[in-house]
């Protein structure tokens, strides 16, 4: 069992979900301990159990509760692995079993504790460590623990009891119809009123009398402290009133004066009974001199005998261990259990019985002696006597009579075999050729077994049961032959009985791409047959996605779909129909052959279109790409892996795919592409006349700062090119994009920024373009971005993303990149959050499945799901993406030295921070829980708290007496760097203090150079500090990311820590990069104690994002989340 429970649910309550029938059955369940185990998930507020029923396995249900407006909490809805489903006996026993937890969840071991006065120890006004005069600290602590001699004697408690008092309802009536609804029965019991025994609580006065004194059921939780109740008596009423409250079977609102005993529906109740003798409670009586028994067993029976006119006296007996009682005298607790009083003295004696109490005992209880003439024994035991027998214990104390044997009833089974695949059940005993209901008949041990196995086999019997479709054909072809094996069962069928059969064959699969007019998407043909039959597509596939273990075919024979070919065809067919979302049948894309060959390794058979298995084939020999001579035009030596690079990008050019070359930063990738378009103006020169529609340029798009690299290495490397740069509108520069291809020098490649190609989209999308290339790709990863969209909708038979950052942030990255060049191998972005992002990041699927009644999966289940996604994603990209690191292929690079500078903020720094710190983490830790709608706030608290970690004067001038620790500590690294003849670039994402570092730069006569987004001369900029001898260079992170060589410097300062790993690694690759000559020093300043130090750490989890691709057993990151930035907050 749980170690807390979940909340009480009232009786009534349970009955109204599962109904009357059910509950009971629930009852029997919980009382006889089937419910092998609970759950409760308190935030999702679901309640689960595991309760063993006729089946080899238990059953697995969950119960939604939801809470009141007035505190109350109600079950809304249920379901069970049980043939029922929902609303069943097993949810009512679960609910059962966890209002007992809850009963029990303050237990004998705190109950002890409070007896022991643990939890009523005196407050003094000692300090706490403090120790007594005169007395050793050591002594102090010891005799605290152990309740020694220098412990204080615990107060005082009032004693409490448990008072009992037989009591007469009293019924309303035209000339009564208000005032008390009960009254003390006297000492001359009025047989003919209803009895019932009431319970209160009562405390010990100063006279030693048991007295009300005001305390009530309702009183107790707030009297405890006043009148000095003991805390482990208090705590036992609290339990007695709360099962009193969860298993009575009407709601009546609070608890009056007395509590009724036949309204406490749990067992439970003899537990607390012997628990209150176990710590103290007595049970006593209203009056004086009143004796309370409780005892251990209550048996109730008929005894038949013959008086001396030979008429039979049925006489009820009640025993209570075996004492006789008078039935006049007597009532039921619930149904567990029984008391009898007498008077004169007052005597009440309680005690459980073995079996729930049933109707027609209680009947039994107050019926006076029954005599059945003599002429009518003969009717009595051969029409009265069996069915009372099936009901009841029967027997003849003094042996008058002789009680027949009862005829053994047998279990009978009539099926009914009707119209369109349906079968009718009914099921009831038969005796002597009478037919009884099936829960009439009492059985024995043996029936009950009969009884036991058939429901092993149908999951449960019910009366009247109609099934249809594959469940009639399921239990007709195999449960029923096996009931009709039972011994002790008798079948008769009535109707013709079908022939349904099961196909036991392995099925075989067959696959089939064939072309359509649509570019780039094949119609995929799916093909099942099993022992010569096929199986239809569209039903075969319905049954697989709604989980269904069989399929019923028209011809009445069913197949087994728990079948390893069938999961594995389910999970293709899947990604297949998500990747053609938008279409009407099933397709395949020409950049699925990854998903091609598991069909292909799947199936028997496979029938491919030719176009497709020249494409697939190309692709799915990926590892192998024959190599490509570098053009004549290219005026460079390639390193091998840049060779390898190249043939990559001529096998994707000559196949018309798309790609993403994801290289480490500095690998020379603007050269790969370079070579790839000067071999794609080879090919177009050998192209006759009659395919000069292919003679078209590439379009190449870069940011604003690169536009003016490509023309330059262009020059350098591929001077055969003609390569026309595009640097402003139409409408600025008056000349139109279609002027620009087709002037007098033509245009073999046009260089344009993301702002022009998005501003004349128009003029861009009217030119009938070879390619197109995006350059530092990471600018169109938000797919909502206009630059996206016109990245997608650009007609180009080839698109080449070229970045060195495929993944910034998140998978969807990713994601939007491939949507762009590789159109088809992914869905939606919505189908891909649910299939690969959710799953590998562990987050709950978006779908039905992450609906908040969902089973929830195991950590293992998580971890395997996104294993599995993980590997899909790997093999999906990895012919379409190349990424090379510079530890894997420029091993002649020289060291990367990285080291964290951890500074300390001054004293009054540190005050001021801490000061903003408490009030910024109260301001958001109300807003982050909807981090969309006020993610404004949050990240303009986050970057006020990095400025200060940085400089208090960014934040307020005010501030601007407050030294800057890391400013200092610069200054000490750059004299250091700066005296042995070294040079350093700076970085930092906030260009205030940067200007805060050139001013201490200009104080202590170190000459720099500056740059961030609004420098007007960038090329000049970079050009001074790259042939001139000013030792520093300050960046802002944003401008300086990308789109740099700066091998010159030797050193790199990282001012302030960001929680993107890939920006912060494109900054230091400025300078680590092919030709570098020297050692290169990294260096991060992260203030301790700050925010900064959160992300560092956060920076770390994130590290793995593009491992995650390219290497085993890594985990994607996602974006920055309300838990992410609730770490931030963390002291």
């Amino acid at each position: 069992m749980p170690s807390e429970a979940a909340p009480l649910v009232d009786v009534s309550d349970i009955i109204r979900l599962v109904g009357p029938d059910a509950f009971q059955r629930g009852q029997g369940y919980a009382r006889l301990g089937s419910v092998v185990e609970t759950h409760w998930d308190a935030d999702a507020e679901i309640l689960t159990g595991t309760v063993r029923g006729t089946r080899p396995h238990p059953y697995q249900c969950s119960v939604l509760l939801a809470s009141t407006p007035g505190g109350r909490v109600r079950p809304t809805s249920s379901i069970c692995s049980c043939p029922m489903e929902v609303d069943c006996k097993h949810v009512a026993a679960t609910l059962l079993v966890n209002n007992a937890a809850q009963v029990r969840r303050f237990d004998r071991v705190q109950v002890a504790s409070g007896l022991a006065g643990g939890s009523s120890a005196s407050v003094t006004d000692t300090p706490v460590g403090t120790p007594a005069t005169g007395s050793p600290a050591w002594k102090t602590a010891l005799s605290d623990l152990a309740g020694g001699p220098s412990t204080p004697r615990a107060a005082a408690h009032t004693p409490m009891a448990l008072q009992f008092e037989l009591r007469e309802q009293l019924l309303r009536s035209r000339s009564r119809w208000n005032g008390p609804t009960a009254r003390p029965a006297g000492a001359a019991v009025d047989q003919t009123a209803t009895h019932r025994l009431g319970v209160r609580p009562v405390i010990r006065s100063k006279t030693g009398n048991w007295v009300r004194s005001n305390i009530t059921w309702n009183s107790l939780a707030y009297l405890g402290n006043r009148l000095e109740l003991e805390p482990g008596q208090q705590l036992w009423f609290a339990q007695f009133a709360a099962l009193h409250r969860a298993t009575r079977e009407t709601f009546s609102g609070q608890e009056a004066d007395w509590l009724y005993l036949d309204d406490f529906q749990s067992p439970l109740l003899w537990r607390l009974l012997d628990d209150a003798r176990v710590i103290g409670i007595p049970l006593v009586g209203s009056k004086k001199d009143v004796s309370i028994t409780v005892g251990t067993r209550a048996d109730l029976s008929i005894d038949v005998r013959t008086d001396e006119a030979g008429d039979l006296r049925l006489a009820s007996m009640l025993a209570i261990d075996g004492a006789r009682h008078p039935v006049s005298a007597a009532a039921t607790v619930g149904d567990h259990g029984i008391y009898a009083w007498a008077v004169a003295p007052w005597t009440f004696t309680l005690a459980p019985t073995e079996r729930a109490i049933g109707r027609d005992q209680r009947r039994l209880l107050g019926q006076p002696e029954l005599v059945v003439p003599r002429d009518d024994v003969d009717e009595f035991l051969h029409d009265f006597y069996p069915a009372l027998r099936r009901r009841l214990e029967v027997t003849s104390v003094d042996d008058s009579v002789t009680l027949p044997e009862l005829a053994r009833p047998e279990l009978l089974l009539t099926v009914t075999f009707a119209p369109k695949q349906t079968v009718r059940l009914e099921w009831a005993w038969r005796c002597d050729g009478a037919r009884s209901a099936l829960r009439a008949a009492a059985i024995d041990d043996e029936q009950a077994e009969i009884v036991e196995r058939v429901e092993r086999l149908t999951g449960g019997l019910t009366p009247n049961t109609t099934l249809q479709g594959l469940a009639a054909a399921e239990f007709a072809g195999t449960v029923l032959p096996a009931i009709e094996a039972i011994v002790g069962v008798t079948v008769e069928t009535v109707g013709e009985r079908p022939d349904y059969r099961e196909l036991t064959d392995l099925p075989k699969l067959t696959v089939k791409t064939v072309e359509t007019d649509k570019r780039d998407w094949f119609d995929l043909g799916v093909y099942v047959t099993v022992e010569g039959r096929d199986i239809p597509f569209t039903k075969l596939f319905k049954a697989l996605s709604k989980g269904q273990k069989k399929l019923l075919l028209v011809d009445n024979s069913y197949l087994s779909l728990d079948q390893p070919i069938f999961d594995d065809l389910k999970l293709l067919i899947e990604e297949a129909s998500a990747l053609a979302e938008w279409e009407t049948g099933l397709r395949i894309s020409r950049y699925q052959a990854s998903l091609w060959a598991e069909f292909e390794d799947l199936a028997d058979e496979t029938e491919q279109a030719a176009t497709w298995r020249e494409a697939a084939a190309g692709l799915l020999a990926v590892e192998s790409v024959e190599a490509t001579p570098l053009p004549g035009g290219v005026k460079a030596t390639l390193r091998p892996y840049q060779q390898e690079g190249f043939n990559w990008l001529a096998f994707l050019w000559r196949h018309r795919l798309g790609g993403i070359l994801a290289d480490d930063m500095g690998l020379g990738k603007t050269l790969q592409a370079l070579a790839l378009m000067e071999h794609a103006r080879g090919e177009r020169q050998d192209i006759d006349s009659q395919n000069a529609p292919e003679l078209r340029p590439f379009l190449v798009v870069a940011p604003t700062s690169v536009v003016s690299n490509w023309v330059t290495e262009a020059g350098r490397f591929t001077p055969g090119l003609a390569v026309q740069a595009v640097t402003a509108t139409e409408s600025k520069s008056r000349t139109s994009i279609a002027g620009i291809v087709a002037g007098p020098d033509g245009a073999d490649v046009v260089v344009t920024s993301y702002a022009l190609f998005r501003l004349d989209f128009e003029a861009y999308q009217a030119i009938d373009w070879g390619g197109l290339i995006l350059d530092e790709a990471q600018f169109v990863k938000n797919h909502a971005s206009k630059a996206h969209v016109c990245a997608v909708e650009l007609r180009a038979p080839f698109k080449l993303a070229i970045t060195g950052t495929p993944m910034e942030n998140s998978l969807a990255d990713l994601w939007s990149l491939f949507a762009i060049v590789a159109p088809g191998l992914f869905a939606s972005g919505r189908r891909f959050d649910d299939e690969y992002l959710r799953p590998i990041s562990g987050r709950p699927s978006g779908g039905a499945a992450g609906a908040r009644f969902a089973v929830s999966v195991t950590e293992a289940e998580a971890s395997a799901l996104a294993s599995e996604r993980l590997a899909r994603l790997r093999r999906r990209i990895r012919p379409l993406m190349m990424r090379r690191t510079k530890e894997l292929v420029a091993t002649e690079l020289p060291a990367k030295q990285e080291q964290v500078l951890r500074i300390d903020l001054a004293p009054r720094h540190r005050k001021l921070y801490d000061t903003f710190l408490q009030k910024e983490r109260q301001k958001l830790l109300g807003l982050i829980e909807d981090l969309d709608r006020n993610r404004f706030i949050v990240f303009r608290s986050l970057t006020l708290l990095r400025m200060l970690s940085l400089d208090a004067s960014l934040v307020d001038e005010a501030y601007a007496d407050i030294p800057s620790s890391k400013l200092d500590a610069l200054l000490e690294q750059l004299d250091d760097v700066v005296a042995e003849g070294h040079r350093a670039l700076i970085f930092s994402q906030f260009t205030s203090f940067l200007g805060r570092a050139a001013e201490r730069l200009d104080a202590a006569g170190i000459r720099h150079e500056y740059l961030d987004g609004s420098t007007l001369h960038r090329p000049e900029v970079i050009a001074r500090f790259k042939t001139g001898d000013a030792p520093v260079f300050l960046i802002s992170l944003k401008a300086g990311g990308f789109g740099l060589n700066l091998t010159e410097a030797d050193y790199v300062f990282l001012l302030d820590p960001w929680w993107n790993p890939a920006t912060e690694s494109q900054a230091v690759d400025r300078t680590h990069r092919i030709g570098q000559t020297r050692s290169v020093n990294v260096y991060r300043l992260v203030s301790t104690g700050t925010i900064e130090e959160k992300v560092m750490a956060l920076r770390d989890r994130k590290a793995a994002l593009f491992d995650a691709v390219m290497d085993d057993d890594a985990m994607f990151s996602t974006a920055l989340t309300a838990e992410d930035i609730r770490g931030l907050l963390d002291g």
